[in-house]
């Protein structure tokens, strides 16, 4: 009896491990959203925006570099989300019923502006809804959002680009982000510091492009 008794407690304990163990691998999943667009006539053509509750991020493009190129251009970049963003992006989510209902307005006569995809996943939900507008409000300063953060993100794809191809096209570049920084219109350039970085420790770019590579970097509080 006494044998019995300890396999029974033994069996009861296995079944309690394994149960918190199951809770906590659920729990430890993060939540991911993920925008996607479409957009042919558009630079870039194609990008996606992955970002999970952990903050890890992943930003990928691509398209021609510019209107007169014949040739695809793509760009990869994998980034943390500061933590405010990173909030405002899944309290968007939620207010937006995390995209498990139709949220395009169906107006047929507005103007094309991108086939947008948002996504959400996590352990309990997911859902997944496909819009060229939306007249809900999470929905819209989510998608502003994200344009916003594609924006930011390509202007360190350019950066690359002209780094390794046309140097002298990088003060150009850099000025237009000094604009958008003093507007508040740039958000997470903190992902693209390492390409900030690099023309920074160049001393083959002229010393007034890496100079306003750093107070960029010191305007939107990086440094």
């Amino acid at each position: 009896m006494p044998r019995l008794f300890q396999i029974v407690c033994l069996l009861i304990f296995s079944l309690i491990l394994l149960s918190s163990t199951f809770a906590c691998s659920q729990t430890e999943t993060p939540a991911v959203v993920t925008f996607t667009i479409d957009f042919p006539t558009s630079q870039p053509e194609h990008y996606s925006i992955r970002v999970q509750s952990d903050g890890s991020a992943r930003y990928q493009s691509s398209g021609r570099q510019s209107p007169d190129s014949h040739e695809n251009d793509s760009f990869d970049l994998i980034f943390t989300v500061a933590a405010e963003t990173r909030q405002k992006i899944f309290e968007l989510a939620a207010k937006a019923g995390y995209f498990q209902k139709d949220i395009d307005s169906h107006h047929k006569d507005l103007a094309f502006t991108g086939k947008k995809t948002l996504a959400y996943k996590d352990a309990r939900r997911s859902g997944e809804a496909t819009y060229n507008y939306s007249p809900k409000p999470a929905v819209q300063d989510m998608t502003s959002l994200m344009q916003s953060l594609s924006a930011t993100l390509e202007f360190g794809h350019r950066l690359q680009y002209d780094h390794q191809y046309q140097k002298l096209a990088l003060d150009e570049e850099l000025k237009r982000m000094e604009d958008l920084a003093r507007n508040h219109e740039l958000i997470e350039v903190a992902a693209i510091q390492p390409i900030l970085d690099q023309i920074i420790a160049d001393q083959s770019v002229i010393n007034v492009t890496r100079a306003r590579a750093q107070r960029l970097l010191e305007r939107v509080g990086v440094r």
